[in-house]
């Protein structure tokens, strides 16, 4: 029997997805003149790439790619950039998942400690004091059993009311432990306000936890638990005395979330998709609150998605949406009408086109379950954004012109030095110690696969010599926390560097 055809496999993986499709029109899904399809849509072209001004020192492959030949030479430790320079840096022993900043300081959220190293300054949430920017150092180390745990991505700020939180998550999912500091005084001081319920081990809170952030008032800390979907509402008006005003269950899952500047709209994160929340119930803290699903948009070009920013754009609300899996990228969304969101655009390297996921899986293997897919990003400013920008895993840190969104072009990059031969030294890097588990990129193994059968690749092209089941080479870090724009300057965390002051360079931001 001859091999089948492109239309052949598609129709094999409409067959698949009717399923899924049915039960999104069956929930209330927006109506679709074939929602099959819209469910089933790859989106196939890459934004522009970067015009790489004096000082940069560019990728030499596709967009967005660290090539094999260069991660087995050797090449890969010097890094690329595109109108981005380093000005300072604090590696210390790496970084947990997503880190964040306020003032002159940076908080590098925590990895689950080695048990000898625990109470070392190396352990728990470090501070780092970037007051000086060309020589950011570490002051020190905030070792509450939450910060101790693993915080994982529960680490936020609230700039308003200069609140530092964290939840302890431990391996993927934690209970109980949540610790809020005061960073407004002295944000190299954090000083600790709850000193029992959710930081003792003996008074815990009744939540799950993966992934946290405040409201906009930061009024309310919440808590999403990921497994189970469960979701929970901390009241942190006395942040000495933080209470669960809200428990529930948004889905078989759930992971980050966005939430309008009213504090009233929850876009949360679902396997592949979002979920439209009424939160309003919580936000004015009525005494039985309810939180109706409004809306909801499900895709399958990319997977797992990580959290949603919501902006405004001309006086209309638009999100930000990013997918960590599948090379889904930044998808661009229009909120105006929350039971019938519309997609607007879609944000992807060139690595991440179909056809390239064979290079894709060929770089990455060896390297870690996460490749060349965007985690965490940031804008500029929540009113008529002009930038974008994302941690990209082992594509670096990537930078956006967002101001025509069906129009959106890359400005700069910065993929920080490979750190080889450095994993036993890392204990604080996620990458160096959890993302030895697995060493091959299971985490794009549905968008690979898809496109095999597509015809887009063939299965011989994603074969890499480097490709184990165990253990990393380390040959790329992994660059997953939010960048945070600082002036012309953008802080960074990744994995395995640490923290990086970055400078624009070549005129490219502020964009005028």
């Amino acid at each position: 029997m001859g091999e089948p055809t492109r239309s052949q496999s598609r129709s094999v993986l409409r067959a698949g997805a009717s399923a899924c499709a049915l039960a999104l029109i069956v929930a209330g899904a927006p109506a679709s003149a074939d929602p099959v399809d819209d469910f089933l849509e790859l989106h196939r072209t890459a934004v522009e790439r970067a015009d790489c001004g004096p000082g940069s020192d560019p990728e030499p492959g596709l967009q967005g790619q660290v090539p094999g030949p260069d991660r087995d030479s050797g090449r890969s430790a010097q890094g690329y950039n595109c109108n981005l320079s380093l000005v300072g840096q604090h590696q210390g022993p790496g970084a947990g998942i997503v880190s964040v900043t306020y003032d002159h300081c940076s908080y590098t959220g925590s990895n689950i400690p080695i048990p000898e190293e625990v109470g070392s300054p190396g352990t728990g949430v470090q501070v780092i004091d970037a007051s000086d920017p060309a020589n950011p150092r570490h002051v020190r180390s905030l070792q509450e059993p939450p910060m101790l745990a693993g915080t994982w991505e529960s680490l936020d700020v609230h700039e308003g009311r200069g609140l530092l939180a964290g939840t302890g998550v431990g391996i993927l999912v934690g209970a109980g432990g949540f610790s809020i500091y005061d960073v407004s005084e002295d944000c190299a001081n954090p000083r600790l306000l709850n000193h029992r319920d959710g930081t003792q081990l003996s008074m815990p809170l009744p939540i799950t936890t993966h992934e946290g952030a405040f409201s906009p008032d930061g009024q309310t800390y919440w808590a999403a638990g990921t497994v189970g979907g469960q979701l929970s509402a901390i009241d942190v008006s006395d942040p000495a005395n933080p209470r669960v005003i809200w428990t529930g269950i948004t889905g078989i899952s759930n992971h980050g979330f966005g939430i309008t500047a009213d504090g009233n709209r929850m876009y949360i994160s679902t396997l592949a998709g979002i979920t439209v929340l009424d939160v309003s119930s919580v936000q004015r803290r009525d005494p039985f609150p309810v939180v109706p699903h409004v809306g909801r948009l499900f895709w399958s070009d990319g997977q797992l998605t990580q959290h949603t920013i919501p902006v405004t754009v001309d006086g209309a609300p638009v999100l930000f949406t990013v997918d960590e899996g599948g090379s889904g990228g930044v998808k661009i969304i229009d909120s105006r009408d929350d039971q019938n969101l519309k997609l607007i655009n879609t944000i992807k390297l060139e690595v991440n086109l179909p056809e390239n996921l064979g290079s894709w899986a060929r770089d990455n293997a060896g390297n870690g379950a996460f490749g060349y897919d965007a985690h965490y990003c940031t804008v500029d400013r929540k009113v008529d954004p002009t930038a974008l920008a994302c941690g990209w895993v082992q594509s670096g840190i990537r930078v956006f012109d967002v101001r025509d969104l069906n129009n959106v072009k890359e400005i700069a990059y910065f993929n920080p030095p490979a750190q080889v031969g450095k994993a036993g030294q890392l204990v604080n890097s996620t990458h160096a110690t959890l993302g030895a588990i697995v060493g091959l990129p299971l985490i794009g193994s549905i968008a690979v696969a898809r496109a095999i059968a597509d015809g887009d690749v063939e299965l011989q092209d994603i074969e890499s010599p480097r490709a184990r089941l165990l253990g990393i080479d380390m040959s790329a870090d992994w660059c997953m926390s939010p960048p945070a724009f600082h002036g012309n300057q953008l802080w960074v965390t990744c994995m395995d560097n640490g923290f990086m002051a970055l400078q624009f360079e070549n005129g490219v931001y502020p964009i005028s």
